[in-house]
């Protein structure tokens, strides 16, 4: 039977006793009927996780015993960078779940011309800390033992003004899908790369070398304008399609991680078992 997984801030110290947050506590007891003596998994986000055992359950106050740790490491070989514009309603949700089972490293919520949400200092704020616990719970059901980093929304020329260029292959012109140096890529996904444009799909990306990291834009439900297109240009993003539809924001996301997961990650680890061994063996 699978243990129930539960994240805790802070250090775990194998035969301490540490007390559950009360809706994680409430979690167990109420919903999963929990009881004294049952086996859990900890993990902290440090790559490890810990054997658990349930010492009380007092309401929806439940204590933990802290057994041995273990490293396992679930984590893509290829750091994966979602730079996603904030969709309407709950979608944004759904698409930190989905990136952090699929194994993005990284969140960047992003507000473009575009965008229909906007948010003040204070609402971005709490919309990172709501999506955090998004990922940490499925990060719980997942396995993950590493959390994905989730920045504050921010607006989308602010990031791209901030980031450092990085050049293309060599004799690559600006925007040549396939412009990857220094074993990363940035890729902004256009829908009309996919009907007729030069822009080449996730997986037929000429990397010219493994790529240890990539970076992917979806933008909002109107698509991103001209003038930002141009902004990813001079911050070396390769324009790429999804194929000949055209996909809502969440879907594409998903889409495109998957693509890049089999591509360079570690979806495409059963096809070559030295990659399987060599995650195996990389230190936490």
């Amino acid at each position: 039977m699978r243990l129930n997984r539960v994240y805790l801030e802070g250090a775990l110290i194998p035969g301490t006793t540490v007390e559950l947050a009360r809706e994680a506590g409430a979690h167990l007891a109420k919903v999963l009927r929990a009881h004294s003596g049952d086996e859990l998994v900890l993990f902290n986000g440090d790559g490890r996780e810990f054997t658990g055992t349930i010492d009380a359950v007092r309401g929806s106050r439940v204590a933990v015993s802290i057994g041995a740790a273990r490293g396992i490491d679930r984590e893509s070989p290829c750091r994966l960078t979602l730079v996603q514009c904030v969709p309407r309603g709950e979608r944004m949700d759904f698409i930190v779940q989905k990136a952090t089972e699929l194994g993005v490293a990284r969140i960047v919520p992003v507000l473009s011309q575009r965008s229909v949400v906007r948010l003040d200092s204070s609402q971005a704020a709490s919309k990172q800390t709501h999506w955090r616990a998004v990922a940490v719970s499925a990060c719980e059901q997942c396995g993950r033992n590493r959390l994905p980093r989730i920045e504050a929304p921010q607006p989308l020329l602010n990031y791209l003004g901030a980031l450092t260029p990085h050049g293309g292959a060599p004799g690559a012109a600006p925007g040549d899908a396939g412009a990857a140096v220094g074993g990363s890529l940035r890729l902004v996904m256009e829908p009309e790369g996919g009907q007729g444009g030069n822009a080449a799909r996730p997986f037929e990306i000429d990397s010219k070398g493994s790529i240890a990291a990539v970076e992917i834009a979806i933008g909002p439900e109107g698509g991103f304008t001209p003038e930002e297109l141009e902004a990813f240009e001079l911050s070396a993003f390769a324009r790429a399609g999804l194929g000949p539809r055209v996909l809502r924001t969440e879907t594409a996301a998903i889409a495109a991680i998957v693509m890049l997961q089999a591509r360079f990650g570690d979806m495409a680890a059963a096809r070559d078992p030295s990659r399987t061994a060599d995650a195996a063996a990389r230190p936490i």
